[in-house]
């Protein structure tokens, strides 16, 4: 199989995975937790949850896929976006929900290193370019994820939802038969769990001491912190305001249309003019954005701020990966992808706790202006770090 057609059918893979992903996580989950009973910091507990499985899993699965290759852990990771939505209808209990989040979030924390580092082992030379291009597909599944999960919940309930995400989960391991990669055979040949945690650890000790790496993984981080506050508490603000729960899925896909016609464009420019640059502009967008969306009702502002931290959003993200694996070992590729992908989950997962616990006991307003100077100083550390780094 050429480079070419392996790319679109793991292009293709992704957009089917995140379509049922993000379907039952903006703004369904939110607003399902809230018909059971939670309140604001158990909301924020159980949109986090599922990214505290990435937090825990992404580091080891990345490293297990460069001992054993891509395609094994893609194969679990697309069975665990499939089968964990069938089982939403039948829960009313809190505890369980959050549970069944916690496993649901197996999938992404197997399938994202993975993909990534696939398509940094494909591409060597245009890595902007490409995984600009493989991370505006699955942002397409976040575009049509939101609109579908708020206009089914609407107009037909929560279970209509739930088992839509599970349909399109079902047709994301069907494509999944159509992807053949070239892979070198397993690095560990011995059997027994000794060699393979020795492995494992060779991969986590050369992430570690990786200064690149992780300071940019922390950019990521940052960004994530207001992309989770806003998945968790953008809904129930909108609400607030008078929007019906269609026009909050709309929010949620405006962000994403731009942020899917933003990304492949913005990894070129991140090919031509350096990575970093970007990802402080993209950090300085996103903060300015998030910190105006709890001071306006109208839908059509709403709107735009959205759209502008969207395209902060794609600055970030298209720089950032590509940097990662640029700064990364060729053997350890994997371990790279899983420890941007740890970092930037644990971002997502403290975004909702701590805005929750700001909504909670302050405002909207001043959960929304902490987190957005938390970005700034993401910025302004990134920057000055690897200034010094280069001298």
């Amino acid at each position: 199989m050429t480079t070419a057609r392996s790319f679109f059918y793991l292009c293709t893979l992704g957009v089917f995975c995140f379509i049922s992903y993000n379907l039952v996580r903006m703004p369904v989950l939110a607003l399902f937790a809230e018909s059971l009973g939670a309140g604001p910091e158990r909301i924020g507990l159980i949109v986090s949850v599922s990214t505290i499985t990435g937090v825990l899993l992404k580091l080891p699965s990345g490293a297990l896929s460069d001992i054993y290759g891509r395609k094994v852990l893609l194969r679990i990771g697309v069975i665990a976006f499939g089968l964990p939505p069938f089982i939403y209808p039948f829960v009313s209990d809190l505890n369980v929900l959050t549970g069944l989040r916690f496993v649901h979030g197996l999938a992404t924390a197997i399938f994202a290193p993975s993909a990534l580092a696939t398509v940094a082992d494909l591409y060597k030379e245009r890595r902007g370019t490409a995984m600009g291009t493989y991370t505006a597909c699955t942002q397409s599944g976040a575009l049509l994820g939101p609109f579908l999960g708020g206009w089914l919940v609407y107009t037909a309930g929560f279970s209509a939802a739930f088992v839509t995400a599970g349909i399109f989960g079902c047709l994301a391991s069907l494509i999944f038969f159509s992807l053949h990669l070239n892979e070198p055979p397993p690095r560990v040949r011995d059997r027994g769990l000794a060699p393979v945690l020795a492995e494992m650890g060779k991969g986590f000790l050369a992430v570690a001491r990786n200064r690149r790496v992780l300071i940019t993984s922390s950019t990521d981080a940052a960004k994530m912190i207001a992309n989770g506050a806003l998945m968790a508490f953008l809904p129930l603000y909108g609400l607030s305001v008078g929007l019906n729960p269609g026009e909050v899925g709309l929010l949620f896909s405006v962000q994403a249309v731009t942020s899917f016609l933003s990304k492949p464009i913005m990894g070129r420019v991140s090919d031509q003019v350096g990575r970093q640059p970007l990802i402080v502009i993209g950090l300085l967008i996103c903060a300015a954005t998030f910190i105006s969306m709890p001071h306006v009702g109208s839908f059509a502002v709403l709107l735009v701020l959205s759209s502008g931290f969207g395209f902060g959003e794609a600055v970030v993200s298209s720089s950032s990966a590509a940097l990662v694996a640029d700064s990364s070992e060729f053997k350890r590729l994997g371990a790279g992808m899983g420890m941007q992908g740890t970092v930037m989950d644990i971002g997502h997962a403290s975004g909702p706790l701590l805005a929750g616990l700001l909504i909670a006991h302050a405002s909207y307003q001043s959960a929304f202006a902490v987190i957005a100077v938390l970005q700034l100083l993401a910025a302004v550390v990134f920057w000055a770090t690897m200034r010094t780094s280069a001298r």
